[in-house]
């Protein structure tokens, strides 16, 4: 975070993972893993300029693993015991947003597809209940896969606003998100595409930190470093930034930039 505070970032959202030192099989290790991405961000705002708001639930493709080891139907029992630890941690206020939950990537059988969509849309009932929103891994996102988001966000009764689409395409115009929040990966094409049709989206690197993949997905320091480039070209306005960097994210996540 010291590489992002010197790049120009200000703030950010950490979003949680699972740690191969805490097996999950029960919601208690969902409790302890969480734990370890608390501590990060408190870490973080302990000991840099920066400040990270934390975001935690259960990451979906733990549900294959745990569905190999348990069966289908005490899987989705723990995944959704997972959820709730992550709702109590928002009610505390030490987490912003339940996430990253949503569904495999890849594809899955019938039956793991099925459950993934109940997990999530448990998620959301929770989260409408804690007045946070969620941020959703799934498959690649278009306009269908949105569509169908935001069907099961509105049988979760959670508003399609705060569900914040993760690694999304540039899908800012209504007709493509369907009322989700895209959350853009912060390439210069994908960016200068999404100001081309609006300011209602945030930016993101996907960072993983990961040791063995030094700056994947992208830098951390990317987000601070694209929008200065875009400032000092004119292709982005202060006012927008402001509203993409400040305004947004404050009113997702409910919290104060300052």
């Amino acid at each position: 975070m010291k590489v992002f505070f010197r790049a120009g970032g200000t703030h950010a959202v950490l979003c949680h993972l699972p740690y191969a030192e805490v097996p999950i099989g029960s919601g208690a290790d969902f409790a302890e893993s969480y734990r370890i991405t608390l501590r990060m961000a408190e870490r973080v705002n302990g000991e840099t300029d920066a400040r990270v708001f934390a975001c935690v639930g259960p990451y979906p493709m733990l549900l294959i693993g745990l569905a190999e080891r348990f069966g289908l139907e005490r899987a989705v029992d723990i995944m959704k015991a997972g959820m709730e630890e992550a709702q109590t941690l928002v009610l505390e206020r030490r987490a912003v947003a339940i996430g990253e939950i949503g569904r495999p990537h890849f594809p899955v059988s019938a039956g793991i597809m099925d459950a993934s969509n109940d997990i999530m849309r448990y998620g959301m009932e929770l989260a409408r209940e804690a007045s946070c929103p969620v941020v959703l891994h799934t498959e690649s996102a278009d306009p269908a896969v949105m569509a169908d988001l935001a069907r099961i966000a509105d049988r979760a009764g959670l508003g399609r606003e705060r569900v914040i689409k993760h690694y999304s395409p540039p899908l800012v115009l209504e007709e493509e998100n369907h009322g989700l929040f895209p959350s853009v990966l912060a390439s210069r094409q994908a960016v200068l595409e999404a100001l081309s049709k609006g300011d209602r989206f945030v930016m993101e690197t996907d960072f993983l930190d990961d040791p063995s993949r030094p700056g994947a997905v992208m830098s951390i320091n990317t987000v601070p470093k694209r929008t200065k480039a875009l400032l000092s070209s004119g292709e982005l306005s202060v006012e927008r930034a402001m509203r993409i960097h400040k305004d947004n994210p404050e009113r997702l996540y409910g919290i104060t930039l300052e």
